[in-house]
């Protein structure tokens, strides 16, 4: 199989050993996690689970757009939440970024997340 990956330098550096998106022969794009790092300080934002999923969104629209895709362009969401009672308000932000008709999604709890994240989107494009 022949990947390609897509390395955004206005993203947040990766905490591991990964890319920020990677295709292979179909053309799917799929975006790692980005959980709410500020890419100019490298530290996780401060405040609530919206302004976390604000800056996770802002980080995953600075990567689909090195990659010369968009949000029109998602087709699957992931969304992992350290707790379920932020569903809503994760919600709220989400329903500011996709319009109708909205991309297929999966929310699921976790126990944690990385740096201590509330939120971690991931996309398929």
């Amino acid at each position: 199989m022949t990947r390609s990956t897509v390395t955004d330098p206005h993203a947040p550096e990766p905490v591991g050993p990964y890319s920020h998106a990677a295709s292979g022969p179909s053309g799917a794009l799929h975006l790692s996690g980005q959980t709410p790092i500020d890419p100019s300080t490298g530290t996780l934002v401060e405040g609530d689970v919206a302004a976390q999923t604000e800056r996770v969104f802002a980080n995953l629209e600075s990567v689909l757009t090195a990659a010369g895709r968009g949000f029109g362009d998602v087709v699957k969401v992931n969304v992992y939440l350290v707790d379920m009672a932020d569903f809503a308000a994760m919600n709220r932000v989400y329903e500011t970024v996709f319009s109708a008709p909205y991309p297929a999604r999966t929310t699921v709890a976790v126990v944690g997340l990385p740096l201590g994240a509330r939120v971690e989107i991931e996309l398929v494009a």
